[in-house]
């Protein structure tokens, strides 16, 4: 079987777009706006305090996203407020798509119904009851959706129940919901190394036949594979591009680790996905001249208190 042409995924703000693509760059997900984890940021979103969502929205933007992921899946909250809340204060501050990543229904609806644009939804699995609750909603805003191959029985270890499971979701979303191939993004289920030695060979054969049968965009949560482990920067700047050499065209990820953006950005350069490697040369030249910028503050700072003092 001859690997089919490749989809587009078309996500858009009120004013950007971006283009998710296996001859497009890399799509960095910026994963950072999400209370998961974070003790102080859940206190905050409990007490209506909003204002760690900007210092994240800034860092991400600064790291190099080019889609914002926005969660507020905080216990004790009314989670479909909050997100609508954040969805509008995270439009206020950027013009970058958002994915758009609750576990509840009614809070994905609110963050749908209040963005202004074309969204990313994070996520459905192949469970019969998922799709009937999540794809009406993504056909309804005429979003895009993740999909995750497990199921209620299961998250399956080898790559070919994945596929199957793909298989499964492709048809349902297609046929019964009417939503087209390139609106679907598989996640191939990139789950610790360090718990199961195999998981990267699997999410890997999983990526390439996910790109080679129905030529569809895929995602993961970059910062899973290197869970548990030492040195995950260095794994998560490994997995990627090899990742990207099988079929994976964007990624959940942290943008202000700077090492794994620039691995993939770099990658971008070495598949031909960064013409000429513009790209990469403007944000090297971004980058030196805020160095620089620094210094030079840092240099003046330095001299005015020498002034001040003789």
């Amino acid at each position: 079987m001859s690997p089919v042409e490749p989809r587009r995924t078309v996500l858009r703000s009120a004013t950007r777009e971006v283009v998710l693509g296996a001859d497009q760059p890399f799509c960095v997900i910026g994963e950072r706006i999400n209370p998961t984890g974070r003790k102080v940021f859940q206190e905050q979103l409990r007490a209506g305090d909003l204002s760690a969502i900007e210092k994240d929205v800034a860092a991400q933007v600064a790291g190099g996203a080019d889609v914002l992921d926005v969660n507020m899946g905080v216990p004790l909250t009314d989670e479909a407020e909050l997100l609508e809340k954040a969805v509008l204060l995270v439009q206020s501050l950027t013009d970058l798509p958002l994915c758009i990543d609750s576990s509840v229904v009614e809070a994905l609806e609110a963050g749908l119904a209040a963005y202004q644009g074309r969204a990313l939804v994070n996520s459905v699995t192949a469970e019969d009851e998922r799709l009937e609750q999540i794809l009406p909603l993504v056909k309804k805003y005429d979003a895009a959706v993740i999909a995750l191959p497990n199921d209620a029985d299961e998250i399956p270890m080898e790559a070919g129940k994945r596929i199957e499971l793909v298989a499964k979701i492709v048809r349902v979303a297609t046929e019964e919901y009417g939503i087209p191939l390139e609106d679907i993004v598989i996640d191939p289920l990139a789950m610790p190394i360090g718990a199961d030695g195999s998981v990267g060979r699997s999410a890997l054969e999983t990526l390439s036949v996910v790109r080679d049968r129905w030529g569809l965009n895929t995602t993961c949560g970059a910062s899973n594979v290197s869970f548990g482990m030492p040195g995950r920067p260095t794994i998560g700047a490994t997995w990627l591009p090899m990742a990207m050499t099988a079929g994976l065209t964007s990624a959940i990820m942290d943008s202000r680790t700077r090492q794994v953006v620039d691995a993939v950005r770099a990658a971008d350069v070495l598949l031909g996905h960064d013409e000429w490697g513009m790209r990469w040369i403007s944000a090297h030249r971004a980058r030196r001249a805020a160095e620089q910028a620094a210094e030079q503050a840092a240099a003046d700072q330095v001299r005015a208190v020498q002034d001040a003092v003789g």
